[in-house]
């Protein structure tokens, strides 16, 4: 069944909602969830915060109640089917009445048989891959982590009349470019959260600094980092933009950039990364470029 206008715009709820995981659900994923009730109002909506507490089902469920019962639950992620820290969402959906599921991504860590297969055995109506590439906005860094093994890399930095180098703490701030990473490494070679003290202690540690860029970066995500970010000039970044490991930039232009910077981007963007925005500020602009293949 090909679902509705009303669905969609659920979906593109869940999707909002899932960002607000982005720096605190790491190594989890950042999932959202909205529950509509049998006459497709929505009920109840929720989101992964953390590893160890409730999944996004979960809280649009106990947000929902009674309501959910013989609704519809659209979710970003498929509904887990293994017990962990919590028990299968899968099985929540089921007993609570949910009568047809809509999921934008299929879990690629299911075990077994998934999530969704199980809650068609039982009698539930379920779509797969609705807007699966708008979910990826929010789910495409933790995906990727998996299959490379290694966070996503950011790289960050000024355009001033002196050159390259690393935003201003207060400007960081103002950009929002930590927020929705796990950790940011300094320039002097330390480590930190993105959102300090948001990952669960017990699910995420982060060694104090790292080594080698590759090496440093599997370690980073066996650490349950999924996306890093590069604070400072081209010293920081230089052996992970060499050895192809920095997969987007974030290139702020201020009020002293030089005047001729727009016959300069093009040189200060690194080979082979492709303009994918461009957002002006109250005092300055940010540029922000991916790899072509990781667009």
């Amino acid at each position: 069944m090909t679902p509705s206008e009303v669905e969609l715009d659920a979906m593109r709820r869940a999707i909002a909602v899932s960002a607000l995981g982005l720096g605190s659900a790491s190594p989890n994923p950042p999932v959202g969830c909205v529950i509509l009730g049998p006459d497709d109002r929505p009920v109840g909506e929720g989101y992964h915060r953390r590893k160890g507490e409730s999944h996004a089902e979960v809280h649009a469920l106990q947000a929902a109640g009674d309501r959910a019962a013989g609704g519809t639950a659209v979710v970003t992620l498929e509904p887990c089917n293994h017990f962990g820290r919590t028990p299968p969402c899968h099985q929540a959906l089921i007993d609570a009445g949910v009568v047809r599921v809509l999921i934008a991504v299929i879990d690629p860590t299911s075990r077994g048989a998934g999530g969704a297969a199980r809650m068609r055995d039982a009698g539930v109506d379920v779509e797969v891959g609705v807007l699966a590439d708008e979910a990826e906005v929010v789910l495409g860094p933790w995906l990727r982590s998996l299959n490379t093994r290694r966070p996503k890399v950011i790289w960050a930095y000024e355009v001033a009349e002196e050159g390259i180098g690393p935003i201003c703490r207060q400007q960081f701030v103002a950009l929002g470019l930590r927020a929705g990473v796990d950790a940011v490494l300094d320039r002097s070679g330390s480590l930190q959260e993105g959102r300090p003290g948001q990952h669960g202690v017990t699910a995420f540690s982060l060694p104090r600094s790292v080594g080698d860029p590759a090496g440093g970066l599997r370690t980073l995500f066996e650490a349950g980092v999924r996306t890093v970010l590069l604070d400072g000039g081209p010293e920081v970044a230089a052996l992970y933009v060499d050895h192809g490991l920095v997969d987007e930039i974030f290139m702020y232009v201020g009020e002293t950039a030089p005047s001729n910077i727009v016959t300069l981007v093009d040189q200060l963007i690194p080979d082979g990364f492709q303009f994918r925005s461009v957002r002006r500020l109250e005092e300055g602009v940010l540029v922000g470029a991916a790899l072509a293949d990781r667009l």
